[in-house]
């Protein structure tokens, strides 16, 4: 294992080092938050694959795989068909509006009162999913180097920590950068290829296992729907996901960027799957099927090639908990702290004080994951709960602001309420992991948005009109040139 444990030090170090690079480009609150609006295509994909390629995309994906075939590949193809809803139909606006959190596009859309409890239900979410990613890290480490469960924590934890305080977005974009190459190398390169010799190719497979192990839809309709409603609709609205729509140089890159992310996407839960399947040929009667990525990479693979593969795990690990600790971070000390403390853009103070903030906020934010982490048992319930909360209370207000022009901030706030209690009410009817929460609290929160906002006085012209000229990319402060040509001809 000598060979292997060298190149996960290298990694770990590589990855610090990358922290402490992204610090000398961080001198502002946008090249800290949001890499300074400057990323590119080729850039951009890579880091938005990243991202939304995580422990549970990765680990998760293949032990479904292990337990449902091919169709096991649904939750991270949900993923994908949620990244490609997103960058096609609303990441070019999203790029546009020049924001750094969700909550702040809700205050342009209805006029500055939804930001407040819709930014605690975002940070809820982005902590959750901080943890969940940090936890991994147990996993890995175990198979790494035997480590006790809190110590791994801490390790993992600790180093993507510093990296995201020392440098922001930068930071972490360069990471991630390297977290993708290493993942597509270690597991689509490398695993994916290896894992269906060693099962004796794809006719062996078959003739094998059960013919619903390679039936499109053996893992289930209902589950699909479940995958589809949570984590496709998740992708068009997570604050960890916007914060790098809002990293894009152009819309353009935005738009066509992400779509190449979210097509690998959709390559990488297919090899994911066919890696588990291939894994249940060769461990019939593994006690879990979260166990089948690390037993086929630990018996399978040669010395180096096993190092870089674990290495990729771990890679898809940090990148998620990196990016949804910036989230978290940028969520607590711009939706919330500021706003509490009655702040404003215009009463803040200058770029590198405001850099010291979010650096203050991602560290102690990054210790609270860590401990939660820690002391966090069912990471399956927790994830659950956030994701519902998430879908549950904001995507109606979300999607219903940039789709419904009649919305108005009473009809916002009524739907975060009453989906999020709905949601959280439901849960204890039915249990945290039944579907029906999400489906009801879903529905519970449309119907009170359209209810409400047509009871309601429409949104004032003024702020739709400054809305209309932040989604098309131009100074509020200055005239349509459409208007004034309009104006002159009249």
């Amino acid at each position: 294992m000598a060979v292997d444990y060298t190149v996960i030090v290298l990694y770990l170090a590589g990855m610090l080092a990358m922290g402490w690079w992204g610090m000398r480009r961080a001198k502002s609150k946008s090249e800290f938050l949001v890499a300074g609006r400057r990323l590119g295509p080729w850039m951009y994909s890579g880091t938005m694959a990243a991202i939304v390629l995580g422990g549970a995309s990765t680990i998760g994906g293949v032990g479904l795989g292990y337990k449902y075939g091919l169709s096991g590949a649904w939750m991270v193809f949900a993923i994908g068909l949620g990244l490609l809803a997103l960058s096609v139909f609303f990441s070019a606006r999203i790029a546009r509006l020049k924001v750094y959190t969700v909550s702040e596009m809700l205050d342009l859309r209805y006029g500055g009162r939804a930001g407040m409890i819709s930014g605690v239900v975002m940070w809820a979410y982005t902590l959750m999913l901080a943890v969940t990613s940090t936890i991994a890290y147990a996993t890995i480490f175990d198979v790494l180097f035997d480590l006790p469960r809190s110590v791994a924590i801490i390790l993992g934890g600790t180093i993507v920590v510093a990296y995201s305080t020392l440098g922001g977005m930068w930071s972490i974009t360069i990471t991630d950068m390297v977290q993708f190459v290493v993942k597509t190398v270690g597991v689509l390169l490398l695993l994916l290829p290896i894992a269906v010799v060693k099962a004796g190719g794809f006719a062996e497979m078959k003739a094998a296992l059960p013919t619903s192990y390679f039936e499109p839809l053996g893992i289930g309709g209902e589950t699909i729907f479940t995958y589809v409603l949570i984590y496709t609709f998740g992708m068009l609205i997570g604050q960890d996901i916007w914060q790098r729509v809002f990293t894009a140089r152009t819309d353009k890159v935005a738009k066509w960027g992400g779509t190449v992310a979210g097509t690998y996407c959709l390559v990488y839960a297919l090899a994911g799957a066919v890696i588990g399947t291939a894994a249940k040929v060769l461990y019939p009667k593994l006690p879990s099927a979260d166990d089948a990525f690390a037993t086929i990479v630990k018996d399978e693979l040669p010395m180096g090639v096993r190092g870089l593969v674990l290495a990729a795990a771990l890679a898809a690990v940090m990148s998620t908990s990196s990016g949804a600790l910036i989230a978290c971070a940028t969520v607590a000390n711009n939706d919330i702290w500021s706003r509490l403390r009655g702040l404003t853009a215009k009463d803040g103070g200058n770029d590198h004080d405001e850099v010291k903030g979010n650096r203050l906020f991602i560290l102690v934010m990054g210790s609270a994951v860590i401990l939660i982490a820690i002391a966090l048992n069912d990471v399956v319930q927790a994830l659950t709960v956030a994701y519902n909360l998430l879908v549950g209370g904001l995507l109606v207000p979300i999607l219903g602001g940039l789709l419904w022009r009649r919305g108005t901030v009473q009809g916002a706030l009524a739907a975060v309420t009453v989906g999020g209690l709905a949601v959280i009410g439901l849960m204890w009817a039915y249990g945290i992991l039944a579907n029906e929460p999400v489906y009801y609290g879903l529905l519970a929160s449309l119907a009170t948005y359209v209810i409400v906002s047509l009871a309601t006085r429409p949104t004032d012209a003024a702020v739709l009109a400054h809305w209309r000229a932040r989604l098309a990319g131009q100074d509020p402060q200055q005239p349509d040139p459409e208007t004034e040509k309009a104006a002159v001809t009249a």
